[in-house]
């Protein structure tokens, strides 16, 4: 997070959180929402008390939610990131405490001091504001559908493109998984003379990560069957999927393609998939990750398949602590640093970045701070899950770690440059080692993003 005194405010930061942090451990226990009682703006006994908190609310919300340059560069002062955060964690305490009286006062004078259209922290503030908004009015509100309403399809799917094409985000992601999945694939090869990959992608979305596996299986100049299997959030999302890999893939004659696409709720079908003899199979976990309980079912499935090797891609701002304040802290450092990577990414102005941040990066804050995993218990890393459900940890080869770092001097910005290579963590992007060469991770500054890993039955 870029700030005026970044030294100064990161020590402050860490105080705040410190005042706002329960040190008896009272508000991490496990507790369930009582707000429709406390705050339902609808509720006649409040004699239209927290009514009227609402409607003014939404009012300064609007004037938020208008792109007005001239009124972002006026908030220079009651703008500054320092103040920002410190009235966030306020309002954040007051909500984790039932407390809406003051968490509705706080987000009155919040919205005015933020803008999408400003600094990086008035940004991200912005969605993390909404986000506590919709927590306060809860689902049964007649508001609430107002302040989560989803993009569109089509803006998502612009949203995620711009991504994937300004930032080396996803792309750290795909090329770190691809490379580990093609070396698995050749050493199977030595044993088995084995040409058939067969590819479990439990996130499949828009297919970006396979063009680039299918361009690299072609270049051995051998005949190649890659299938792979494909889980996505919808029919016509899976139809468009296939449908662009499938055209893709004709460009190559040494290779043959099959796509199967099957939603997410068929996940449990996948111990029925591996039909074919001296089949290489990979599995695919990059930003499935959700709750540790959908996901010990999914790895229990996974591990009967014996797969060659399987591929976890854990983004870093996912909670790992399901108490309120503490996930809420997490993910906005986090969100932070994605928003902040993003000005070395895009003019602050671009209409560009005002999609990624509206209809992905703020549609993930949303859901985050109002997703119901928050009142699950905390059990551990997902290395602590993996290795409970027989996988351990794989090396990762010198050519996942050359092929990031020339990604990102490939990705490297000429609208503000900044260094990335190494251990320099004096700004842009960087990659690192982690776990003993078991795991790679992309970083911006000082913040870890993503981490990537290698897994095999044990």
């Amino acid at each position: 997070m870029v700030m005026e005194d970044r030294d100064e405010e990161e020590e402050h930061l860490n105080l705040s959180l410190a005042i706002v942090t329960d040190p008896n451990g009272e508000n991490s226990r496990k507790r369930k929402r009582k707000l429709l009682n406390v705050c339902n703006p609808l509720n006649p006994s409040h004699d239209g008390y927290f009514e009227g908190k609402i409607f003014k609310l939404l009012q300064v919300r609007e004037e938020m939610l208008k792109l007005d340059h001239k009124r972002s560069k006026g908030l220079a002062e009651n703008g500054k990131g320092l103040h920002l955060i410190h009235s966030l964690l306020i309002i954040a305490t007051s909500v984790d405490k039932n407390n809406m009286n003051s968490a509705l006062e706080n987000l009155i004078q919040l919205y005015p001091t933020v803008s999408l259209m400003g600094d990086s922290v008035q940004r991200v503030v912005a969605h993390f504001a909404d986000g506590l908004f919709a927590r306060i009015l809860t689902p049964k509100s007649p508001f609430y559908d107002m302040v989560m309403k989803e993009p569109t399809t089509e803006q998502q799917f612009l949203a995620f493109t711009s991504l994937y094409r300004v930032s080396p985000y996803y792309q750290f992601a795909h090329f770190t998984a691809n490379q580990a999945i093609i070396e698995a694939f050749e050493k199977d090869q030595e044993t088995n003379n084995n040409r058939a990959l067969h590819v479990i992608d439990f996130n499949v979305s828009y297919g970006f990560q396979w063009p680039s596996l299918i361009q690299s299986l072609s270049q051995s100049g051998k005949r190649v069957s890659l299938r792979l299997t494909g889980y996505g959030r919808s029919l016509e999302e899976l139809q468009e999927t296939e449908a662009r890999l499938v055209s893709f893939a004709k460009g190559f004659c040494n290779l043959v393609f099959e796509f199967q696409g099957l939603l997410r709720s068929s996940s449990k079908l996948i111990i029925n998939q591996r039909e074919k003899k001296n089949e290489t199979v990979a599995v695919n976990l990059v930003f499935h990750l959700s709750n540790f309980m959908e996901m010990s079912e999914t790895l229990k499935s996974v591990h009967s398949l014996k797969p060659s090797i399987v591929i976890l891609v854990e983004q870093e701002g996912n909670p790992r602590v399901r108490n309120f304040l503490s996930s809420f802290m997490e993910s906005l450092h986090y969100f932070a640093a994605m928003f902040d990577s993003l000005d070395d990414c895009l003019p602050q102005e671009s209409t560009e970045r005002l999609s990624i941040e509206r209809n992905h990066l703020g549609k993930e804050i949303k859901a985050t701070i109002n997703s119901e995993n928050l009142d699950e218990e905390n059990k551990g890393t997902w290395k602590n899950m993996m290795e409970r459900h027989g996988f351990g940890g794989m090396k990762l080869s010198s050519k996942c770690l050359i092929q990031a770092k020339l990604l990102l001097k490939v990705r490297t910005h000429n609208y503000c440059p900044l260094p990335c290579e190494g251990e320099n963590i004096n700004g842009g992007f960087r990659v690192f080692q982690r776990d003993e060469g078991k795991a790679l991770s992309l970083g911006w500054q000082d913040r870890c993003l993503l981490t990537a890993s290698a897994w095999q039955c044990v």
